[in-house]
């Protein structure tokens, strides 16, 4: 999550590690230790259900995460469900299922050492399929971008939307080639306007209570951050990744740079797909007008 936002006013005080906030009836939040310059406060699992749990998203394989999850349930999780296999999201799951006896539900791990391919799920999640247990409904939908495996669960009776890293509070999401895909990314957000959800629950943050201004400025951004590059390329005459990077990304801590120039890559890639810009001998240069 390379860029900071100004979007994010809700206090932090309930996101700290190991602590169980309950959002809603049957819908409690538990926060993993795992703080970072890429996943801010920490991966938020979630618990759903009170007789039979759920857990989305278990997290990083930390044992006292683990152990936290399985004192709070409250009552036996039956299965683990994932919105994408990156390393933050998604290794204590199979951990917890051997624990628990637990169902591992979501989509495998696409290839790459970035992915958790200890993930195996049982049950595999398509678009528009519906999850179900006797207290809920979730729908799947399909939002690759981020990662070409990666699943939004919308909870069909509250109308809340867990998006994993599809989108998340108080930043912008890295979209790292070639998993990552900005094309689909921006179309996958577009998709989620048409959900009318009533709240957002993302993977790391605070909940979203303004859906739609949140989807409006992640894509206003993500055009803005185009013209951007669109412009540079212009001034610079056929520059390299690296030499568009300190000028496209300058808004961005120095850290997060190279970070940052994944990102400029998945844009970079969208105008080739869109027939704007080409590559030749790793130099850039604009196509038409």
């Amino acid at each position: 999550m390379p860029e900071p936002t100004t979007l994010d006013t809700r206090p932090p005080s309930l996101l700290k590690a190991g602590l169980a906030v309950e959002l809603a009836p049957g819908i409690r939040r538990l926060l993993a230790p795992n703080p970072g310059l890429m996943t801010g406060p920490g991966t938020n699992t979630y618990l759903l259900g009170k007789k039979e749990i759920v857990v989305l998203d278990p997290g990083p394989a930390i044992d006292e995460h683990i152990g936290a999850i399985q004192r709070v349930a409250g009552g036996p999780i039956r299965w683990v469900l994932v919105t994408h296999t990156h390393a933050d999201h998604s290794p204590a799951a199979t951990l917890l299922a051997r624990e628990t006896g637990a169902t591992l539900v979501g989509q495998p791990p696409p290839a790459g050492s970035n992915q958790d391919q200890t993930f195996s799920p049982q049950q595999v999640l398509k678009d528009q399929e519906y999850f179900k247990t006797s207290e809920l409904t979730l729908q799947a939908i399909h939002t690759p971008g981020h990662a070409s495996n990666h699943l939004c669960y919308l909870h069909q009776e509250l109308r809340w939307l867990f998006t994993g890293d599809h989108l998340m509070n108080g930043s912008t999401v890295v979209i790292n080639p070639p998993d990552g895909n900005m094309k689909q990314y921006l179309e996958s957000l577009e998709r989620l306007k048409e959900l009318n959800q009533e709240k957002i629950l993302p993977g790391h943050g605070e909940v979203i209570t303004d859906p739609d201004q949140i989807i409006d400025w992640t894509i206003s951004h993500r055009h803005e951050r185009e013209t951007k590059i669109i412009g540079a390329i212009r001034e610079q005459h056929n520059p390299t990744t690296t030499e568009l990077l300190a000028t496209v990304y300058d808004d961005v801590d120095s850290r997060l740079l190279p970070v940052a120039e994944r990102s400029l890559l998945a844009h970079l890639i969208k105008l080739g797909e869109d027939g704007r810009a080409r590559e030749t001998n790793k130099h850039w240069m604009l196509v038409g007008k």
